[in-house]
């Protein structure tokens, strides 16, 4: 009564065994989104994520990637020029004047991290103590304070405070 063996299956699918070329496709240019209604040159806002969550920053501009330029100012809040996504950030009524505030020189490219070449193994290296951290170069202390100079004569001390607040 049961099958003597094994079953002999009458449908057959062979596929196409041969891969076909395929075509790469060319990346778009990923366009900068529009900038929130509350969100404009000069707002202050929330940070949602990341080390500096919750502190108050000041927008600058809006980056070719779409990022949000934004800074504490550094000496009042000891957050640096950063890049921020707008879905991370809630935008404030409260607006600075940005009078003398030069943001033309900052583009994406400031931000690239530096490729450091690895160098070959050996016994004598696996011993020797790790290399010191790096600080921010002097290049970038240097476009952080030419940025803050302008920001930190136009804040009054009551929204000095503000933005220190977490």
């Amino acid at each position: 009564m049961g099958h003597a063996g094994q079953a002999r299956c009458s449908r057959h699918f062979f596929s196409n065994t041969k891969k076909k070329a395929s075509v790469k496709k060319v990346k778009k240019v990923q366009k900068a989104g529009p900038l929130k209604k509350t969100i404009s040159p000069g707002s202050v806002l929330i940070l949602l994520a990341g080390p500096f969550r919750g502190k108050r920053v000041i927008f600058l501009k809006q980056l070719e990637s779409g990022l949000l330029l934004v800074t504490g100012p550094y000496s009042v809040n000891g957050v640096p020029i950063r890049r921020v996504n707008q879905a991370y950030c809630i935008g404030t009524s409260t607006k600075v004047d940005l009078k003398g505030v030069d943001c033309s020189k900052v583009t994406d490219a400031n931000f690239k991290r530096e490729t450091k070449k690895k160098d070959a193994k050996s016994e004598a290296s696996m011993f020797t103590a790790e290399a010191k951290k790096e600080g921010p170069s002097a290049e970038k202390k240097a476009l952080q304070s030419a940025l803050d100079a302008p920001l930190l004569k136009a804040l009054g001390a009551d929204m000095k405070l503000y933005l220190k607040k977490r």
